[in-house]
């Protein structure tokens, strides 16, 4: 079992705007992590599908997105080295078959190698209230398996966007030995006002660890508007950084010690008991 060291380090979450243009999304997100790196960070999350974001899922079927020689990943482990930094490449589409997709997070060590990728397991197929209408499953591919990696000074448990609303799964991740979950996202405005801020809050006190979770802001050319507010929230639920609703990146001190300090106080991650329900 690997020995961690329980020191501070600093987190940033990268807030942008994609759009269609990748490489114009590429030349962005290089600024932000740059930024965040001279900055003092050590390990930096970005967005989900935070290199493209198309207005139909089935353009990203493209052979541009093949894993073996995906354009993306190998900008993002170019990041990674440079900078010197842990890198959460929030998501990116990756090419599985002829017809779909994997939403595929994963993360980089500062000598730009893949640790470890998790493809989101919850699909955003819903109907909101506002006539909008989403069915990721068309084009995309559910994971099958729960993610959680190594970074110096604890267990990251990875999670997608909509997995946030199931909150098995974190109490799983943590159960698993997670210290920080990671939640990059694309919330809709119309959700993420209503749910975004609780949602992830709830999330972090359930389970008792720090969330990471960048999200995309901003509206593109064809009208789809994404909340932004990235957040970083402590495992007592204190919100340490909201993104607002520019691009951009924040930043927070994290003491992995106060993980184990909330546990200690609120073991409910030790509480199993079962009960049957009579109706």
């Amino acid at each position: 079992m690997r020995d961690f060291i329980m020191a501070k380090f600093r987190v940033a979450c990268v807030q942008n705007c994609a759009g269609e243009i990748l490489q114009d999304n590429l030349n962005k997100i290089s600024e932000l992590v740059f930024a965040a790196a001279k900055a003092g960070s050590d390990l930096i999350c970005l967005p989900e599908f935070y290199s493209v974001l198309f207005r139909n899922d089935y353009e990203y079927v493209s052979d541009q997105f093949t894993w073996k020689d995906h354009y993306v990943l190998s900008h993002a482990k170019e990041l990674a080295h440079k900078n010197k930094v842990w890198l959460l490449v929030g998501s990116i589409p990756v090419l599985d078959g002829h017809k779909t997709v994997r939403n595929r997070s994963v993360i980089l060590s500062p000598a730009g190698e893949v640790v470890d990728y998790y493809d989101k397991i919850h699909l955003f197929d819903v109907n909101i209230k506002d006539g909008q209408t989403y069915r990721e499953s068309d084009y995309v591919q559910r994971g099958d398996r729960l993610v959680v990696s190594d970074l110096p000074w604890g267990k990251l448990g990875l999670t997608v966007c909509y997995d946030l609303r199931f909150s098995h799964l974190y109490r799983l991740l943590a159960q698993a030995g997670a210290f920080f979950i990671t939640i990059p996202s694309a919330f809709t405005y119309k959700t993420g006002e209503a749910h975004w801020e609780v949602l992830v809050r709830a999330r972090a006190i359930e389970s008792g660890s720090f969330i990471f979770a960048p999200s995309q802001c901003g509206v593109r050319t064809w009208g789809r508007k994404t909340f932004g507010h990235s957040l970083i929230v402590s495992p007592w639920g204190e919100i340490l950084a909201d993104g607002g609703r520019n691009e951009g990146f924040i930043m927070a001190e994290i003491d992995p010690l106060a993980v184990k300090k909330v546990r200690k106080m609120i073991p409910s991650l030790s509480n199993n008991d079962i009960f049957r329900a009579s109706f």
